[in-house]
Order: C-alpha cells, then sequence, then structure tokens
C-alpha cells in the first residue's frame, strides 16, 4: 500500500478523500479535479472536471480516459461510424468513409495495422510518412485517406475520446493533373462497343455529354424541359453558363433514343408519365427511377475494364465520362471565344483545362 492521502480541507466536503480513485488529482487554486496522461511518450496534464463532480463521476471518467489511453486509430473510427453525426452524412460520403477505414484495416506500417496502432503513438509526424509513402505512387488516395483521419479525430477530440488531432496541419500529396483526352478512334469504339455491351442508357449518355458538353452528372438529370423546337438547353453547374445547343441529326438521335427507351420502360412497368415537364428524366433506370451518381459511375467503369478486357481499347486509352465534355470542347469549331461560348465557361483558366486544342497559326511576317 501506498502513503494514504493527506486531507486536502480545499476538496469538496461530499468527496469522502479516502476513496479517491488512483490517478484523480485536485487542484486547490483552481478548484478542479485532473489526471495526469501519457501522450506519446509526454506525461501531459488533462482536466476530468469540476468541484461538483462525485466520487462515481470520476471513477467514470477515469475509466474513459484509460479508454483514449489504450483505444486504437480502429476503435476511434468504430466509434465515429456509429455517431449520429456521421449517419447524417450524405450516401457518397459514408461509401468513401467506409472504404478509408477499410485501407485503414489493411495498411500494415513496422508497428502493425494502421487501424491497431494505439492513438498514444499515432504522431504528426509519423501521420506524415505514411501519407508521403501513400501519396508516392498514389496522391489522390494518400489525400483522401488524410482527410478521413482528419475528420475522424475532429469528431473524436471534443467528445474525449482522443487528445489531440495529430492529422492537423499535414501536407497533401500533390496530386499530377489528369487532362485526358480520348482519341476519336477512341470515343467512336467506346460509343459502338456501349450500344452492344452495356446498359441500353449509356452510349446515349456518352453521345450527350460530348454533344451537349456536359458532366455525368448533368446529363443524367437533363429532363423535358430542357428541350424545345430549337435544341437542348443545357444544365451546367459550377457556375458554367447555360447554352443552347441546336438540334444535329446525331443530338436528335441519341435524344429521340433517351425518349423511346424511357417510354418503353415506364408503360411496362405502369408508371405515369409526369405532367410538368422538369420532372419528366430524360434518363431513367430499368426500374423507371432516376439515375444515380454511384450508378452511373459503376457502370462506367464497368464498361471500361470490359472494353480493356475484349481488346476494344489499351488500357492506357482508358478514359472518364468527364473527359467527354473536354473532347466535346475541344473539337468545337471556331475560335478561342467560340469554344468558350460554347463550353460555358466564365474564365480562361478554365479553358485551358477543356479546350486541349492546338492552336493554327502563320509564319511572322511576309514570309
Amino acid at each position: 500500500m501506498g502513503r494514504p492521502r493527506l486531507q486536502d480541507s480545499t476538496i469538496p466536503r461530499h468527496i469522502d478523500q479516502a476513496a479517491i480513485p488512483k490517478g484523480a488529482y485536485w487542484d486547490s487554486r483552481d478548484h478542479v479535479w485532473y489526471t495526469i496522461i501519457d501522450l506519446a511518450g509526454a506525461r501531459r496534464r488533462r482536466k476530468l472536471a469540476g468541484p461538483e463532480a462525485k466520487l462515481s463521476d470520476l471513477h467514470r471518467l477515469l475509466e474513459e480516459v484509460a479508454g483514449v489511453q489504450t483505444g486504437t486509430l480502429g476503435w476511434l473510427c468504430d466509434h465515429f461510424h456509429a455517431s449520429t453525426q456521421f449517419n447524417g452524412l450524405a450516401e457518397k460520403t459514408r461509401l468513401d468513409y467506409e472504404a478509408q477505414l477499410a485501407i485503414l484495416r489493411t495498411y500494415k506500417t513496422k508497428a502493425g495495422l494502421l487501424a491497431d496502432l494505439r492513438l498514444v503513438v499515432i504522431t504528426s509526424p509519423f501521420l506524415q510518412r505514411v501519407i508521403d509513402k501513400i501519396g508516392a505512387e498514389y496522391p489522390s488516395k494518400a489525400n483522401h485517406l488524410l482527410r478521413y483521419v482528419r475528420r475522424v479525430f475532429n469528431w473524436g477530440l471534443p467528445r474525449g475520446r482522443c487528445a489531440s488531432n495529430p492529422a492537423k496541419g499535414l501536407e497533401q500529396a500533390k496530386e499530377r493533373k489528369r487532362r485526358r483526352l480520348p482519341a476519336h478512334d477512341v470515343h467512336n469504339a467506346i460509343i459502338e462497343f456501349a450500344r452492344a455491351n452495356s446498359a441500353d442508357y449509356l452510349w446515349v449518355v456518352i453521345e450527350l455529354a460530348y454533344l451537349l458538353r456536359l458532366r455525368g452528372i448533368e446529363v443524367i438529370t437533363l429532363t423535358d424541359a430542357h428541350a424545345d423546337e430549337e435544341g437542348v438547353q443545357t444544365n451546367r453547374r459550377k457556375g458554367s453558363r447555360d447554352t443552347l445547343v441546336l438540334w444535329s441529326p446525331r443530338l436528335r438521335a441519341a435524344w429521340d433514343a433517351g425518349l423511346a427507351r424511357r417510354k418503353r420502360i415506364w408503360d411496362a412497368k405502369g408508371i405515369a408519365s409526369p405532367i410538368r415537364a422538369e420532372n419528366r428524366l430524360l434518363l431513367v433506370n430499368s426500374k423507371g427511377a432516376a439515375i444515380t451518381r454511384n450508378a452511373l459511375n459503376t457502370i462506367w467503369q464497368s464498361l471500361m475494364l470490359r472494353a480493356i478486357k475484349e481488346g476494344v481499347i489499351a488500357a492506357d486509352e482508358r478514359f472518364g465520362s468527364h473527359d467527354l465534355k473536354r473532347r466535346g470542347v475541344t473539337d468545337t469549331k471556331g475560335t478561342r471565344a467560340d469554344k468558350r461560348e460554347a463550353s460555358g465557361h466564365r474564365t480562361e483558366a478554365m479553358m485551358d483545362v477543356y479546350d486541349l486544342s492546338l492552336p493554327r497559326v502563320t509564319t511572322p511576317g511576309d514570309v
């Protein structure tokens, strides 16, 4: 047995000083209860409660601190994923966070799996080395993981589940800018492959993304209200200006194919056509409902993998649905100003991203 505590007259009278739990200390100057924690080898004082705390409160708070001391990164993540804050996130964000947690559970360090490491040994320099190592090969993956870990620690810190946020202030990996421009033969090959081997709406998405210079999400949210006798009015996001794209035989064929497919599905499912044009999506899934961004991404990746496997395109010719907009802007005839007008971009900087055409110029002077 250790030496018994000396009686302290400043300790609240409702506390039996002989029963104060080990590790709980009273600050006679500030009149608060505190304990000492080991934070990555450094001893730090941590407040437990004010003078109104009972002995039962001190026992409970010490147990919580012990949990923080012995808890792992996976343990903290599990608590975050079980929280109301996590459940209130958008579905896409939750799925992304689940994927990041899976990485933590499989990523090996010299000290063990990342998720199995105790919180007290996870320091900022340690995490920076992990991010740098992953980022050397997969910068986007490293940055996704960093943002997730930072979010988890930000959630745990004010709830007493961790003592600091070692992910705060870390440098992100430098991501390589990917500005892919599918070659015309590759673009055409994918359209024909999609017609024959994929969901019957994907080739329409490919055509409209190119012809209207739209992102994939903008294509699947087009409605009857966007079309009139002259052409199709775009529904661009992120501050770009909308344009009216005049009908061409190719644009009309793709649009009519979408309308005919929707009618077949709605007739087969007994779905009544909404009265308001803005409520009639051009493209719907096999059940007659809206196509989600996740569904479009999944079927697009599946298409690309199958096209590569069957030799339709080479692995290094793979491109994303967003690259179709870049192909459309680049192929637009006219001057740089004409292309900017057609794409809806408000700044020249964005044109550098989407217009990859090579300017045709003459030699200087009269030579």
